[in-house]
């Protein structure tokens, strides 16, 4: 299908707001960029509490934002992790969308400002955002929180380490996870699918932004091999979370993104996968939206249809 209207428009709007391509700005002047691009899109973001805190990391403390339903709870929990190629992205950057899920579910929402690159290089970023789920299963009573209707979820780089914390938690017997939310994840340390070729540039994120992403992440690129740079190559998926996938056809990850949710699929973990026909990386539409709140409603309370009754 052509590339869909909301999103041409969705580009077009950056464009308009003077977006560069990543190489050609210094990592202060990309974040800076990536926090004015992400408040193009902003939607009336609706008053939940929110508060900001810090919790102890593996390097230094781990900045937080935990944003709590109006109503009695407790309330199942959702882990966010921002995007921006582990190297942009902030609190910020993902505020508005943390009010609205925290709100649709509802659920507590924690969003994490893990370490970034190249200031802190992998596996940093992954380790604090294991440390930080660890730390909501033991804290979330206190927060009013459900700790055994814990999810993680993020976009991006932020699906990435989504994937990879489940994997830790499998590795390392907890903490126990409900439900994985992988937007559009990176997997695999590669430009060579299909998707990268069709998609290398043209859709806001291109083959060239992918590479100074990776570069500035990695300390070299063997790194790369490792599954928590690349879940896609862990060698047991089995016994992971159930996973709800989000891939756009115009989008240079797609192809790995769905190579994974068919791994796990094969493993034997449930999975929804759905490809968002004309969309864009950085832009998924309102379906995805709408369909990432039914799937966390879903994971939250699996016998919806018997609690009617």
């Amino acid at each position: 299908m052509p590339l869909h209207p909301d999103a041409q428009t969705y580009l077009n709007l950056r464009l308009a707001h003077g977006e560069q391509p990543l190489p050609a700005l210094t990592v202060a002047e990309a974040r800076e960029q990536l926090l004015k691009m992400s408040q193009l899109t902003v939607i009336n973001a609706p008053v939940v509490q929110s508060e900001d805190r810090f919790i102890p990391g593996p390097g230094e403390d781990i900045p937080i934002r935990i944003y709590t339903p109006a109503g009695d709870g407790p309330w199942p929990m959702l882990l966010y992790f921002h995007g921006g190629g582990w190297v942009l992205g902030s609190l910020e950057s993902v505020d508005s969308y943390c009010r609205i899920i925290c709100r649709a579910v509802p659920c507590l929402v924690i969003s994490v400002n893990y370490r970034h690159a190249p200031e802190h290089k992998f596996p940093a970023a992954a380790e604090d955002c294991y440390a930080a789920t660890m730390w909501a299963a033991a804290h979330g009573a206190a927060l009013n929180g459900d700790p055994t209707r814990l999810a993680v979820g993020g976009s991006s780089a932020g699906g990435n380490l989504a994937a990879v914390t489940c994997l830790m938690a499998k590795a390392n017997g907890g903490p126990a996870i409900t439900f994985q939310l992988l937007s559009v994840p990176v997997t695999h340390y590669s430009y060579d699918s299909h998707s990268y070729q069709e998609n290398r540039e043209g859709y806001g994120l291109t083959r060239a932004n992918m590479e100074w992403f990776w570069d500035h992440y990695l300390n070299q690129p063997e790194d790369g091999q490792h599954p928590y740079a690349s879940p896609l190559l862990a060698g047991d998926l089995s016994g992971l979370p159930p996973a709800f996938v989000l891939t756009a056809e115009f989008d240079p990850l797609r192809d790995e993104g769905e190579a994974y949710s068919e791994r796990l699929r094969q493993a034997g973990v449930p999975v929804t996968a759905t490809r968002y026909a004309g969309m864009i990386h950085s832009f998924l539409g309102e379906q995805a939206h709408n369909d990432s709140i039914t799937q966390l409603q879903k994971a939250f309370v699996p016998d919806q249809k018997d609690a009617h009754h």
